[in-house]
């Protein structure tokens, strides 16, 4: 039996997940936004252990899900779940003052991953759309350029794949990994999306808890249990490093470095 972390699991593709994680004897935390929100998770995914809170798109509150999360843990694997989509008519600015979509797609799990005692599996949920992202962090709060919501997804898929590699580099006693989920039927991807809901959320619980030798890797991208190939810059060290530096400037907290890190 696994503890499990899952973000963003009061619905869609991480209460999927979740409850998958729960039928297989796993010991599940979810996360919810707001109380409301934990509710509506803990209804959702009966046997679940308990339910963290915080708002992803606020810096302190996504510091006290990590301090939650401590309290109930260790785990033995986290799954980067919780996300926004690609159809925010225009640039909605946190409390912080950052880019909505970065806030909760980008800065969030890379917070979550500095704050949270290192599990031994880590699996970040990024997107086919990760393909047509821009991995300069020159402008990563949009700006400077008039406001495209597809394309800050897409940028931010890109940049959950390059953490998920830097992660995988600079802590080579961790397998961390990414999953694309496909284009599903979930609020976020609209009803009329192609892909197969029930398959949507099986290769991140592989991940998390398989001990399949093909599920214990690290730096590796899946779609339903098979490795895809990449946007360059996921392997890139240089985009690697410029987005943890990013990161950290824009938090005050850096990325804990492991001793045989490259």
């Amino acid at each position: 039996m696994a503890r499990v972390l899952v973000t963003g699991s009061a619905d869609g593709l991480g209460q999927l997940a979740a409850r998958l994680l729960v039928d297989d004897g796993h010991d599940v935390v979810l996360h919810a936004r707001d109380d409301r929100r934990a509710g509506d998770a803990l209804a959702g995914t009966p046997g679940a252990r308990g339910v963290v809170v915080g708002d992803l798109s606020s810096i302190e509150q996504t510091r006290g899900v990590a301090e939650q999360a401590n309290s109930v843990g260790p785990f033995d694997a986290v799954i980067h779940n919780a996300a926004v989509g690609y159809r925010e008519p225009r640039r909605i600015v946190t409390e912080d003052g950052l880019a909505h979509v970065f806030a909760v797609n980008v800065l969030a799990p890379y917070l979550l991953t500095c704050l949270i005692t290192p599990p031994q599996r880590l699996v970040y949920l990024s997107s086919g759309m990760h393909q047509g992202g821009d991995p300069d962090v020159g402008d990563l709060q949009w700006e400077a350029r008039r406001w495209n919501g597809a394309q800050a997804y897409s940028d931010s898929k890109l940049f959950d794949l390059i953490l998920a590699f830097a992660v995988a580099r600079r802590w080579p006693h961790v397998l961390s990994n990414a999953v694309e989920p496909g284009w599903v039927p979930t609020k976020m991807g609209g009803r009329s999306a192609p892909d197969d809901l029930s398959k949507a959320p099986v290769t991140q619980v592989w991940l998390a808890t398989g001990d399949d030798p093909a599920a214990i890797v690290t730096g590796q991208y899946f779609y339903h249990r098979r490795r895809r190939s990449t946007h360059p810059a996921a392997n890139d060290h240089t985009a690697q490093e410029k987005l943890l530096a990013a990161c950290a400037a824009l938090t005050d907290t850096v990325l804990p470095s492991e001793e045989g890190a490259t």
